[in-house]
């Protein structure tokens, strides 16, 4: 099993960040058929995600988004290119900061 952190740190705000964490969520359930449940809270916000070989969370703070996943044994193989995917996709939504659509399942 392989596993990924990704750690990239913003002052965005926790409005700003949590909007890029929707678009980041629900970019992986179109792309990669990622299934996510997003859990909003006072001072962060948490992005679970799962699909078969993968399962990890997104981390979503005033200042930083804290990305911690498990790859699975076929999966891990390709740990390097889905680490550059990752990293290529929330640096990208970082510089551009788009509104994001709220379709995704919230839990309180």
């Amino acid at each position: 099993m392989a596993d990924l952190h990704i750690l990239r740190e913003h002052a965005l705000g926790l409005p700003a960040a949590r909007k890029i964490a929707f678009r980041w969520a629900e970019h992986v359930e179109e792309e990669f058929g990622m299934s996510c449940t997003y859990e909003e809270g006072k001072t962060g916000d948490e992005v679970c995600f799962t699909r078969s070989g993968v399962d990890g969370t997104l981390t979503v703070t005033k200042d930083k988004f804290e990305l911690n996943a498990k790859l699975g044994f076929l999966i891990g193989a390709f740990k390097g290119k889905i680490e550059s995917e990752i990293v290529k996709n929330l640096d990208d939504l970082l510089k551009t900061k788009p509104a994001a659509k709220a379709h995704l399942v919230k839990k309180r």
